[in-house]
This record gives C-alpha cells, sequence and structure tokens, in this order.
C-alpha cells in the first residue's frame, strides 16, 4: 500500500518553509509548539506572485465574535474580517454560496496568533478577501480540542510540522483540502504570503473544484485509516516489561547529559517523561537502568528550576526553553504545566529527601495561588508570553520578565559587607544569576531583536560557590539573593502585566487539583489541600450539570470576579472527565473526605457512556454528537506536554477497581490498553504515561487501608506516613469502621480489618491478602519501602 504521507503531500508547489524555522521545532509534538511555517495541501496548486502591503488600521466595528465568551475569539472581535464562531451558521452559509471555509484556530496567549492577527488579520485588504471569497471560522483550540485534534490530524499528515495558528481551508462538508500555521502577510524568498494563499485558493475553488472535493475525499478516508484504534483481533495488551524496557532505552538514547530533558531544542518540561522514569526507578531500584532513570529525572529537574524556563522572580514556570541550556524561555506560562510540574517536584522530593524540590514546589503553587486562581476556587488556563515594555507601547515577547544590568544595579546599589572586594548587592546577584552588562540573550535566540541588552535570570552557581567566590557565608549570601529577588518582584509590579486568559477549564482545573492534593500530602500541609478542595467545589457549583451528570468544559469570568457560561454551554471531552476523575481520587487519598471519591465514581459512569468504544476499545475525545460533521472521531495517543486522556483514564479505571472491586473497571482498563498495543509497541517513548498504566495493570496495585478516625492524631501519621513515601501503584483507603460507609459497602472485606489495641491500624494488601496489623509509622515505612 502506498504510504498515506507519500500521497497525502505530492505535487505541492507552494514554497516550503526556511529550513531552520521548521527543523527548529523537530522534537516536539504539535501540542507543544505554536510555530510551525508548513504549507500542506492534497492537490496541487498554482504558483502566485508577490504583491505589495497595504496598511492595517484596525476598523473599530465588532464582528459577531463580539458575543463570543473566549478570551481569544474576543481578541479578534475588531478585526476586519467576517469571523464566525464554529457552528451551523457558519456551515449553512458555506454551503448555501458554495464557499470553501478558512478555519483559524489558536488560543489566547499564543505568540504567533497575536503575530498573524496584527499582520494579517488587521489588514484591510486581507479581510476583504476572506470575507467575501471565504467563509471564516475562528476556534479557540483550548474551548474546542476535538476540532483541533482532527485538522492538526491532516496538517501533520500532509506536511513536516504543525502548531499554532493551524490555518485550514475546508470544503462546506468540513473536509480539509489545503492546510498550513503560521503565514507571513506577503510572499518573502523562503516563505510563500498569506495573501498570496487566499489568492491561489480562490482560483483553484473557481476552476478545480471538482478536483478539490474528490482529492479531500480521498484524504479524509486515509486519515481515518491510519488513525484508527483498535483493539482488532488482540486478546491481550503487551508485556509490560518489555515496553518499561524499551521506552527508557529511547528515553536514555535521546537524553541531554549535560543539561537534562530530551532534545536539542526547544525542550520543554513534559512531566509525563518524569513520572515514567520515577515509576521505572522505583521497579528497577537495584540495577543500573534504575539508577540511571532516577538521576535522568532528578538532574532534568534541577537544571530546570536553576535555568530561565522558571520564573526566578515571580515563580512558575514559563512553556519552553528555546535553547538546550533551559536558558531563554518562550515566557507564556501555562496552568497545566504548573499543576503537573507541582506533582513532578514533589515525587522528587518524596524519592530523594532533598528539599530543594519541595521548595519548588511550593513556588509553582505560591504563583498559581497569587496570579492564576479565581476568588471562588477556580484556576485560569494562562499567562500571556507578551506585555508592553511601557504603558501605552506595543507588546514584547518576555517584556515583563527580563532585566538590564542597570536596572538590577539601580535596584541593589546596597554594599555588601565582609566580602573580599567591593561588591554590592547588585553585582553579586547579577554574578549568581548570569546577568551581563550586554545581556545574556544572544541574538540567535532574539529573531525580532525584542530582547537585546536584556537578561533572562538563571542560577550560574550553587550558593556555596557564590559565597566563595566572595568570601562570603551561604546563609549570608541566601538572605541577599533573596532580598534581591523580593526588590525585584515589587519593582516589576510597575510594569504593565501579561494578559491573563481568564477561561477556565474543568480539564486544567481538574489536575490542578491533583497539583494542590499531592503537593500538600507529600508535604503535609493541610493549606494545600484545602486550595484543592476549594478548586473541586468551584467544579462541582460552576462547570457540572447535576441533571444530566456532565462536565461543562468552559466558564469565564464575569464582571465583578462573577462565574459565567456560554449560551449553550460547552460540554465536557474526555479529557475533561479523565483529568477531573484523576484530581478527585488524589483530592480522596490527600484528605479522606469520600465525597469526592462518590462524585468520582459517578463522572467514570459519565465518562464511559459518552465516550467508551464498545467495538474497537478505548477512549473516543469527544461525544459522538459534539463533533457530529467532523470528518473524524480520534482517540488522542500521544502523552505530550499534557498525558493524553486514555493514558489517565488507564490510571483511573485501576485506581477506581482498587476502590471499589468493581471487575468492569479492571476489564475496561485491560481492553484500552490493548486497542493501544500497536502504538505503544512502535512508538512507547510516544505514550509514557500509558506505559506507567500498562506496569501498574500487570504488577496490581497495593490497597493501603488505614483503620481509624480520620481526625485522630494516630490515624493522621499512618497516613502522612503513606504520602511520605514514593508509591505510584496504589490505592489510599480509610476504614473508620462504619460498615454503612461508601467504602465498606463497595469493598466488604474492610469490615474484616480491626484496629489493634484501639489504635489506628494499618493494613497493605495485594492479590486480596493482607498484611499483618501495623500501628507504628516507622514499621509501616519499612514495609512500603524495603
Amino acid at each position: 500500500m502506498l504510504s498515506v504521507r507519500a500521497w497525502l503531500g505530492r505535487a505541492l508547489l507552494l514554497p516550503r518553509a526556511g529550513a531552520g524555522l521548521a527543523a527548529s521545532r523537530r522534537g516536539s509534538s504539535s501540542r507543544d509548539k505554536d510555530r510551525s511555517v508548513t504549507v500542506s495541501s492534497s492537490v496541487p496548486m498554482p504558483a502566485g506572485g508577490k504583491g505589495s502591503r497595504p496598511s492595517s488600521t484596525p476598523q473599530r466595528v465588532p464582528n459577531r465574535l463580539i458575543h463570543e465568551k473566549s478570551p481569544y475569539l474576543l481578541q479578534h472581535a475588531y478585526n476586519p474580517v467576517d469571523w464566525y464562531p464554529w457552528g451551523q451558521e457558519a456551515f449553512d452559509k458555506a454551503r448555501k454560496e458554495n464557499k470553501p471555509i478558512f478555519l483559524s484556530v489558536g488560543y489566547s496567549t499564543c505568540h504567533w496568533c497575536h503575530m498573524m492577527e496584527e499582520e494579517s488579520f488587521q489588514n484591510e485588504e486581507i479581510g476583504r478577501l476572506l470575507s467575501e471569497d471565504f467563509v471564516s471560522v475562528k476556534v479557540d483550540r483550548e474551548e474546542r480540542p476535538d476540532v483541533d485534534k482532527v485538522y492538526m490530524t491532516f496538517v501533520q499528515a500532509t506536511s513536516s510540522g504543525g502548531g499554532w495558528p493551524m490555518n485550514v481551508w475546508l470544503t462546506p462538508n468540513l473536509q480539509p483540502f489545503v492546510g498550513g500555521t503560521y503565514f507571513p502577510p506577503e510572499d518573502g524568498l523562503t516563505r510563500v504570503g498569506f495573501r498570496t494563499v487566499l489568492l491561489r485558493i480562490r482560483e483553484q475553488w473557481k476552476q478545480n473544484k471538482n478536483a478539490l472535493l474528490e482529492n479531500s475525499q480521498r484524504v479524509t478516508t486515509a486519515l481515518l485509516a491510519r488513525s484508527e484504534i483498535s483493539v482488532g483481533d488482540r486478546q491481550l495488551p503487551p508485556s509490560a516489561a518489555t515496553m518499561n524496557s524499551r521506552c527508557f532505552q529511547q528515553l536514555d538514547e535521546g537524553y541531554d547529559e549535560e543539561y537534562g530533558g530530551f532534545a536539542e531544542a526547544p525542550k520543554f518540561p513534559t512531566p509525563v517523561i518524569l513520572s515514567f522514569l520515577f515509576s521505572y526507578w522505583l521497579s528497577h531500584r537495584l540495577t543500573q537502568d534504575g539508577s540511571r532513570a532516577q538521576q535522568m529525572a532528578l538532574h532534568t529537574l534541577k537544571m530546570m528550576a536553576n535555568g530561565g524556563i522558571r520564573d526566578h522572580v515571580g515563580q512558575g514556570f514559563h512553556r519552553y526553553s528555546t535553547d538546550r541550556q533551559w536558558h531563554v524561555p518562550h515566557f507564556e506560562k501555562m496552568l497545566y504545566d504548573q499543576a503537573q510540574l507541582a506533582v513532578a517536584y514533589s515525587q522528587a522530593f518524596q524519592i530523594s529527601g532533598d528539599e530543594f524540590y519541595s521548595d519548588v514546589a511550593k513556588d509553582i503553587l505560591q504563583y498559581v495561588t497569587r496570579s492564576l486562581s479565581h476568588r471562588s476556587g477556580g484556576f485560569y488556563s494562562a499567562e500571556d508570553a507578551d506585555s508592553p515594555p511601557e504603558r501605552g507601547t506595543r507588546p514584547k515577547e518576555g517584556a515583563y520578565y527580563v532585566w538590564t544590568a542597570n536596572e538590577v544595579q539601580q535596584l541593589l546599589p546596597e554594599p555588601v559587607l565582609g566580602a573580599t572586594e567591593p561588591l554590592t548587592s547588585g553585582q553579586l546577584f547579577m554574578k549568581h544569576y548570569g546577568l551581563t552588562e550586554a545581556g545574556n540573550i544572544s541574538s540567535g535566540q532574539d529573531p525580532k531583536g525584542e530582547l537585546q541588552g536584556q537578561n533572562v535570570l538563571t542560577v550560574r552557581y550553587s550558593l556555596e560557590l557564590t559565597a566563595a567566590r566572595f568570601g562570603l557565608d551561604v546563609e549570608g549570601v541566601r538572605t541577599l539573593l533573596n532580598t534581591g529577588l523580593e526588590k525585584l518582584f515589587q519593582a516589576r509590579k510597575h510594569r504593565p502585566k501579561p494578559h491573563l486568559d481568564s477561561k477556565m477549564l474543568a480539564a486544567w482545573n481538574g489536575l490542578m487539583v491533583s497539583g494542590y492534593a499531592v503537593t500538600g500530602a507529600v508535604l503535609g500541609q493541610d493549606k494545600l489541600i484545602n486550595y484543592a478542595t476549594n478548586g473541586a467545589k468551584f467544579l462541582k457549583r460552576h462547570m457540572f450539570d447535576v441533571a444530566s451528570g456532565r462536565l461543562m468544559r468552559t466558564c469565564y469570568t464575569g464582571s465583578g470576579g462573577t462565574v459565567e457560561h456560554s449560551n449553550p454551554p460547552c460540554w465536557g471531552f474526555l479529557e475533561d472527565y479523565a483529568f477531573v476523575v484523576r484530581g478527585l481520587l488524589d483530592l480522596y487519598e490527600a484528605s479522606q473526605e469520600s465525597a469526592w471519591l462518590e462524585w468520582a465514581l459517578r463522572l467514570q459512569d459519565t465518562q464511559d457512556r459518552l465516550f467508551w468504544d464498545s467495538q474497537g476499545g478505548g477512549y473516543f475525545c469527544s461525544e459522538a454528537e459534539l463533533g457530529a460533521g467532523l470528518p473524524l472521531r480520534l482517540k488522542d495517543d500521544q502523552d505530550g506536554a499534557e498525558p493524553s486522556a486514555n493514558s489517565v483514564s488507564a490510571h483511573n479505571l485501576l485506581r477506581l477497581h482498587g476502590f471499589t472491586g468493581h471487575k468492569d473497571w479492571m476489564d475496561k482498563c485491560v481492553c484500552l490498553l490493548t486497542a493501544f498495543s500497536e502504538r505503544m509497541r512502535r512508538v512507547p517513548v510516544a505514550l509514557p504515561e500509558m506505559v506507567r498504566a500498562l506496569s501498574a495493570q500487570q504488577q496490581t496495585l497495593k490497597q493501603i487501608v488505614i483503620c481509624g478516625d480520620r481526625q485522630a492524631k494516630d490515624t493522621k501519621a499512618l497516613v502522612q506516613c503513606v504520602h511520605s513515601v514514593y508509591i505510584p501503584n496504589k490505592v489510599l483507603i480509610l476504614a473508620d469502621g462504619d460498615p454503612s460507609s461508601f467504602l465498606s459497602r463497595q469493598l466488604p472485606f474492610l469490615s474484616t480489618l480491626r484496629r489493634l489495641e484501639d489504635q489506628a491500624t494499618a493494613y497493605v494488601c495485594e492479590n486480596q491478602a493482607c498484611s499483618m496489623p501495623i500501628t507504628d509509622p516507622c514499621e509501616l515505612r519499612k514495609l512500603l519501602h524495603p
């Protein structure tokens, strides 16, 4: 059979993107990118000429996007483009007027989305072309991940990359025929301009429409076959030991020994990989590979925390590093990164005992509490990379976060007493954080020249080395640096802040509930668990429809801090259910409040009803009705910047089976893992979270039962002992002795477990057999971590 790629990408006459820009994106998935400059097509297209660029004067007459709630769509509400939101009105217009649909997908904090809007969508002539010859549709990928996934699959299959903004031309029946990502407005030496692309497609639609439609149908058919994930004739999933070994070897081969991470550049945090390595270490502790896995994960986390990808002044992590040293970031901050990294650093603390990692986890949550939290308990989506250097000026990338040497020296002029040479606090600070008079950002990392003379803070030396360099004591240096960071933080408050995407997504809120719950449990901090509880209450109050049992995908900040919804509401996708269920299970283990476990079970039932593929196994990403009209109904098959919802669901099903004993959930888990067998066998490193679930399923979970009063000190001591140990494949159950309690009804064997001498007592159960009763936390720790 002819390969899909071979004939999908044939006969493309549009100029290709510059090789350097395209190559710079290697090693990261489409979900990890916000720019690629590729163009793809399913049909031949004629060459076009270059035209002059008209002036771009924003027209202050709103289009129909003004009625939307999405911050991203509202950013385009004053474009001179007749934008439609995704929906039947646009599709009907395209069919009635026989026009192609221009679909543009992005998100509110996407730097290159801003660029394309400024250069092209605010351009009067381009706006006229889009309005007269196309039906133009704007989609927030975070509101409609199903739409984004379908057409990103097309762009990736027919080009060398993907990313955002994503721009795809569709037939009136929503089948794609040309796609790409960022386009400059006019032709360059190596890149075709957006205006030229529009003119060519307009001409082709008039002259060769039947060929376009036929090729589009063939493309869709091929993509359907290529994207199918099914059990097929397989009876069982592959061997966990084999998949673990292959995944580890693939990661080992791509590991950066010096700086950590698993690619040259750009480098993404990718917590799913770190989580896999920690699990691999636990099951291979006595081997060289096990030690290697631990070292790779801990070193990567340490290098990231010391690098510029971390905001040393205001806490939290930026989205990715543009270089292999983790030095110069792409400055936007995403909620999903903060959530997952808080868990990763907490796990690193469990494993290593090094408070460096717990301090980073606490810093991340301090940032989220301060900057990404709604007063009612929910969490906002992101902060932008761009902001004006001064009020009234044009936004620039990183302006809020970078510093000149002069600024730092003016803020920190005090002499440092006791140093072996004349030294100010500013000079000490600059040495430790790698700041220079000329700026520490190379021209290669600053293609638009916006960061000249600026510095990104990155830890260059240990406290001990910095202290030794100037003959100072370590604690004194620590105090001076912390004072310096606080002064920079106060000074930064006077700068114009980056745009906040105040949209709240159920999926990312679920991840953040996990972030607070896991970190709070590991560190024994009730305050953090309370934030997780408030987040779960927010989800139940504002993003859950009691009558139908369904989650809503989005809600928005209204005037006066109120919570608003779109009308009709945007219903949840698979990832919303999977991530919220995970968050609730983590919250139950942190708080022992069984109400959260009960809600998790109810949501899992709804997830199974709406998304389970009863024929092929696994979960579809979207409801059948919600995606009506889309040419594909897909199953996400990659753990990237976020884990795939199927990978998380495999873990959830295992844990729910451990909490309830319901065989149906174990059967579903095995069926899901079997459906993804071929993908895991071919590229296990693409699904490290699912390989981890496969291992947990084949090794069986530990049920750790604590018999005691939830509020009693001895119960809390045993619970805290469990949380202090890294045990990824476990469920923690509190048995309070009430035979009518929710968990007692689910697991009748709990009634046979007794407190020893009226003390809180722990049992560790595996394969329907329980350990001897344990009342001493030290003895329990030895059993859990021999």
